[in-house]
């Protein structure tokens, strides 16, 4: 890959050979989106890598937000992340800076990912007489063919709007229901999300995603029956705690409600909310058109107040510690998926989905 910084005006240059938000790199195979031809990349060769999670950063001199710029970087570029650092960024929370071999980068704009393509399947396993498997994706992104255009989902319709093929990335959790194998021996995954899903459903390259195992989401001390969860909703918290009794068995950073103008926050509630209904994967989608949002492929959802207050996990942003949802916890994928082994109801490993009322699940305790 040649993850050089490059300025505004090459990008635009580019763009309109390799269409806005593709990370600039040598090319390797090619996928058909919708009647047009994409090159999916190599991605660096480093142990960590991050993927730039917003529109465009600074990379900047020192990790200190007011040092000189000496490159810029857009939407999905996929740089090397050699170290995290403390700077310097006034009045924010987090102090976090990556080093990459161009500078450094604020690393909230930076998701933290790999590259592990993985060996595909050639046949759907079976799980409680039903044929299909999760997956997680396990590359810094993959793009994706929409089967059945039109788009229904709003984030789908953004994309294509502006050129872009639909994309899924690290840590995403989804559903696959069939598989094909294409003349050149390239086998196909079709993603079809089975919980919120409006009906938009995908080909994928079956190697960005890592097929999910039942041993690997086996509950964690199911037999302790008193636990709570505890989320420090306030600016200066944003963290979560697990307990069993009087015992603090877990701790995470997690970005809570922002509150401003019409947006809700996480609702504090002391004597706590039971999770109700818990999902290795949902589509979410919800608001205006002004402030809406609309995310596909959510995992580890665990369900605690109204129809869509969660914890879950998140990919779009690495900006733990600070408020930033629209009233959900945001957690890092691999806290989410502890909370959610740890945390009761336990879900079927097959449907992925359970709903509970009464006695029997987990509180979670907000405090604001």
């Amino acid at each position: 890959m040649s993850h050089q910084a490059i300025n505004r005006r090459d990008f635009i240059k580019l763009s309109s050979m390799l269409m806005a938000g593709l990370t600039f790199l040598p090319l390797e195979r090619k996928l058909s989106i919708l009647g047009s031809v994409l090159e999916l990349p190599d991605f660096p060769e480093s142990d960590r890598l991050g993927r730039i999670c917003v529109g465009m950063v600074d990379i900047k001199a020192r990790p200190d937000i007011n040092s000189e710029t000496v490159g810029v970087l857009y939407e999905d570029a996929v740089v090397p992340w050699l170290r995290e650092t403390v700077g310097s960024w006034p009045l924010r929370n987090n102090q976090r800076f990556v080093e990459t071999p161009e500078g450094y980068i604020w690393s909230p704009y930076l998701q933290p990912v790999r590259n592990q393509p993985n060996q595909v399947v050639t046949s759907l396993p079976s799980y409680d007489q039903e044929s299909g498997m999760w997956v997680e994706v396990s590359v810094p992104w993959a793009d994706m063919s929409l089967i059945n255009p039109p788009a229904r989902s709003h984030w789908l319709q953004y994309r294509l709007d502006h050129d872009l093929p639909p994309r899924a990335y690290f840590s995403q959790i989804l559903w696959v229901d069939q598989l094909k194998t294409d003349e050149s021996g390239q086998v196909w995954y079709r993603i079809n999300e089975r919980y919120g899903n409006p009906g938009d459903i995908f080909w994928a390259p079956g190697e960005a995603f890592r097929v999910l195992t039942p041993e690997e989401i086996t509950p964690l001390n199911p037999e302790v029956e008193d636990k709570r969860v505890v989320v420090d909703a306030r600016w200066e918290g944003q963290t979560l705690s697990c307990y069993e009794g009087n015992t603090e068995v877990y701790f995470c950073r997690i970005s809570s409600g922002i509150s401003s103008g019409s947006t809700p926050v996480t609702p504090a509630g002391s004597n706590g909310y039971p999770i109700w209904r818990k999902l290795h994967s949902v589509h979410m989608a919800g608001g205006t058109n002004a402030e809406g949002w609309d995310l596909h492929g959510i995992g580890w959802t665990s369900l605690f107040v109204g129809e869509g207050v969660a914890i879950h996990s998140t990919f779009w942003h690495n900006n733990f510690g600070e408020p930033m949802s629209h009233g959900c916890v945001n957690a890092r994928p691999e806290d989410a998926k502890w909370i959610f082994r740890w945390t009761r109801p336990i879900v079927p490993f097959a449907s992925g989905d359970i709903t509970i009322s009464g006695a029997g699940s987990t509180k979670v305790i907000v405090v604001d």
